[in-house]
């Protein structure tokens, strides 16, 4: 990709994005105004604004890597992630839009009349929040980098310098205008391309995506590492270059012998056309029809990681603070619904794409799986497989396409995030206090970035879904159709759920991947820990029945009435 075009591509949608802000600054009057839009905003404008929100860099680039790295298990991401908004529009949708609350905290307290619940909402909203945009926050690093090479920190600065101006100068208002149009640039940014691929595919004979061979060098391809690199060689490769291999240094010709290699960061390395490519540790070394299987991804345990994955993004949607709070802004229960029905709609025609990016990169970008930089592969396919001018505007579109992601889901995190800590932590009330919160939210997820190292970013996503499915849908669930909650239940369900999930997803990070029989259970840990969560919460309720809250009928009316009966309370805004 050229990194002229990719630059002007950033700037463009960087630029694009403050102006429609701006716009938004101009009809951001009062506080309703920046926390929930008035409330005003119709199904298909926040459709189109949750769309632009919900695709995230997971949704970008992430889905394809783990689809290039571990095969069709991974489309379960996509599945779940649509889904999602299923079990939303079934389950939750509707009362909460009738609970008359902004916030998750809003609606516990609303909910269970409890200061204590309340609190430990608040601190899993905000943990929820900054586990979902690290990786935003370090996506747009990886797009920079891949675009221009610059350090990873320079795209997520950007990133949280132009969402925080967005958000500070117009909150929710500025915001809904920003990512409805963010919806729309990235869909065209994904889906145009994908066009020009499949025709390029089939002007270059339709290659084989699923046959007996390893992966191969499609040409003559150097490779740089960034980083110290472990990976493993599946045949004999010879290669020519200068660094360090295996501790020796190199400067001239050589072979990787079959089995496992080291290479310092520096290191650059030319291999042969039709050469196989070695895989970086963490990503299974397959043949293309075994890659192209299910259950085949690497893990110990492949049925039990589908089951996980499915229950931790068909329930963490709910949980998900951003996303929450965009049902406050529609005017009633009725056009929460239908907004919920169209967003199902919109997810699944963007859904549709990142696959074909991730089956193509095995035959076109295969080196990635050497680096493991897997996730920039929807960023260098149009230029590999598309030679001259119209593979460097495909990759510069994708480029913009992907910092569309990046800043309209951090734009929505940071409004959700700012409305939690003004009201829960510092007190502070007004629009003053939600400018304030504002850049103390991002400062957090900003200095994240510096001490977490290169993660996949759907795992990160993962994560942050897996804790929301653990400990905040407990609480929307039982909390909106069951009157036997009680507070010391929530409380205990909540902690029961989320904080397990937490640990064994950092954990995971941390020790970078794993051999031992029990890694699985700790990297998609929400099949045991969304269990735990729900049962402690209801077990826990019915042996301290003397906690249901008081007033809790009336509220539950609150909750299932249409609101044409009257029997909604005040908006807390």
């Amino acid at each position: 990709m050229s990194s002229g075009y990719g630059i002007v591509a950033v700037l463009v949608v960087a630029v694009g994005t403050m102006l429609v802000g701006t716009y938004g600054l101009r009809i951001s009057r009062t506080t309703s105004d920046f926390f929930v839009a008035s409330r005003t905003v119709s199904p298909w404008w926040n459709a189109s604004a949750i769309g632009g929100e919900y695709l995230s860099a997971a949704s970008f680039v992430g889905i394809a890597g783990l689809i290039f790295a571990h095969g069709p298990d991974m489309l379960w991401f996509p599945v779940g992630y649509t889904a999602g908004y299923l079990v939303l529009l079934a389950l939750v949708a509707a009362p909460l839009r009738r609970s008359g609350a902004y916030t998750l905290p809003d609606f516990a307290e609303a909910r269970f009349a409890s200061p204590a619940v309340r609190a430990v909402a608040s601190v899993f909203a905000l943990g929820i929040g900054w586990l979902y945009l690290l990786p935003q926050l370090q996506g747009a690093g990886l797009t920079l980098h891949t675009v221009t090479g610059a350090p990873d920190w320079v795209g997520a600065l950007v990133v949280a310098v132009v969402v925080t101006t967005n958000v500070i100068s117009g909150g929710m208002r500025s915001i809904t205008f920003v990512q409805a149009f963010q919806y729309w640039l990235k869909l065209t940014a994904i889906a145009v391309p994908v066009v020009f691929l499949i025709m390029a595919w089939h002007a270059h004979g339709a290659r084989d995506l699923t046959g007996p061979q390893f992966p191969e060098f499609p040409k003559q391809t150097t490779v740089t590492f960034d980083t110290d690199t472990t990976f493993d060689a599946s045949r004999a490769t010879p290669f020519t270059g200068t660094g360090r291999v295996d501790g020796e240094r190199v400067d001239g010709g050589g072979q990787l012998a079959v089995g496992r290699h080291a290479v310092a960061a520096g290191t650059r390395l030319t291999f042969p056309e039709g050469a196989a490519v070695p895989h970086v540790r963490s990503i299974p070394s397959n043949t293309n029809d075994v890659w192209a299987l299910p259950m085949r991804g690497g893990e110990r345990f492949p049925l039990y990681a589908v089951y996980s994955l499915i229950i931790a993004t068909f329930l963490g949607t709910m949980g998900l603070p951003h996303v929450i709070v965009r049902f406050y802004t529609n005017p009633n229960g009725r056009a929460a619904r239908r907004t919920t029905l169209i967003v199902l709609g919109l997810l699944g025609v963007f859904y549709l794409m990142p696959p074909i990016y991730g089956a193509l990169g095995r035959l076109y970008t295969p080196e990635l799986l050497m680096t493991g930089d897997t996730d920039a592969v929807v960023l260098v396919l149009p230029s590999r497989m598309i030679d001259g001018l119209g593979g460097q505007l495909l990759g510069a579109l994708v480029a913009g396409g992907a910092f569309a992601a990046f800043l309209s889901t951090s734009s929505g995190l940071m409004v959700s995030l700012a409305g939690v800590l003004s009201r829960d932590v510092l007190r502070l009330r007004g629009v003053r206090g939600f400018r304030v919160s504002t850049v103390l939210a991002v400062l957090v997820p900003l200095g994240m970035t510096w001490l977490v190292g290169k993660v996949p970013v759907a795992d990160m996503v993962g994560l942050a879904f897996a804790v929301a499915a653990s400990s905040l849908c407990p609480l929307l669930v039982l909390g909106i159709w069951s009157t036997r909650i009680t507070t010391v239940g929530a409380v205990a369900g909540m902690v029961a759920g989320g904080l397990p999930a937490l640990v064994a997803g950092m954990v995971t990070i941390s020790a970078r991947g794993g051999g031992a029989w029990y890694h699985v259970f700790l990297a998609r840990p929400a099949a045991w820990t969304v269990p735990l969560g729900f049962v402690v919460m209801y077990v826990v309720s019915l042996l301290t029945p003397r906690k249901v809250p008081p007033g809790v009928n009336h509220v539950m009316v609150r909750l299932h009435a249409p609101e044409n009966l009257g029997l909604r309370s005040q908006d807390r805004l």
